[in-house]
């Protein structure tokens, strides 16, 4: 029997014998419980789902993944391995998780119903940077001004240490990334989700994610800066869930 640490979904809500799965990919530092007050919005028929990455929560001293890549794979043989239509969507470096997976996804013949994207630039254009290498200090300072981070969090010093690393990880596998394939890999539909004044997402280049699918594209603008996902998210869910 697998251990948590050992599996990468996590049940939210919804049924357990689904005709729907939404699958929710953290961002940088996240977790699977970002998503769980989405399970409110969950239907009949529908199954809420999170990926849980290494190195928090229940996977605590799990080895982080090599890449963005490795994570794709490995969230894609556990989704493969049940018959059920599937919609993903990914925040932030979620977005590229997401991407990977549907593209191993597609390699066995079984492409995800909707792949969604939200606050990430598109696979051409990801990756590059240096903030994974920035001070403590500076690198907490820029996370805390997108508003990603609870007050009572950045009050505890010895839990911000724990979660600070793992972002650090999260944000080098980002800043390193480069994406399998130049092209279209998928036929599935692709939406993209943009908040509205996100400083680290241009949106003159979220065209661009209609690159990765020959199937229909479209973007969606919302307020809410870079974590639009969880202000306001009820329109957003059952935008996700009425998208097949």
């Amino acid at each position: 029997m697998q251990k948590p640490r050992d599996t990468w979904l996590r049940f939210l809500g919804g049924d357990r014998l689904p005709e729907l799965r939404l699958i929710c990919f953290p961002h940088s530092g996240g977790s699977a419980t970002s998503f769980a007050p989405w399970s409110r919005q969950m239907r009949r028929g529908t199954q809420l789902l999170a990926v849980q990455y290494p190195g928090r929560a229940d996977r605590f001293g799990a080895a982080p993944a090599a890449s963005i890549q490795e994570m794709g794979g490995e969230v894609a043989r556990e989704l493969l391995s049940e018959d059920i239509p599937t919609v993903l969507f990914g925040q932030s470096l979620g977005a590229l998780v997401a991407y990977e997976t549907a593209v191993r996804m597609r390699e066995t013949g079984r492409e995800p119903e909707l792949v969604a994207v939200s606050s990430s630039l598109p696979p051409a254009c990801a990756g590059g940077g240096d903030a994974h290498l920035a001070s403590d200090d500076a690198l907490w300072a820029a996370v805390r001004s997108l508003g990603g981070v609870e007050a009572e969090l950045a009050a505890d010093g010895e839990l911000a240490a724990l979660v600070l690393e793992v972002l650090r990880d999260d944000i080098a596998l980002n800043e390193n990334y480069v994406p399998t394939r130049d092209g279209a890999a998928l036929s599935c539909p692709v939406r993209c989700y943009h908040g509205i004044g996100d400083p680290l997402v241009d949106a003159s280049r979220l065209a661009r994610w209609a690159d990765v699918s020959t199937g229909p594209f479209s973007t969606h603008r919302r307020e809410g800066g870079h974590f639009h996902a969880f202000a306001e998210s009820h329109a957003l869910v059952d935008d996700l869930l009425n998208a097949p």
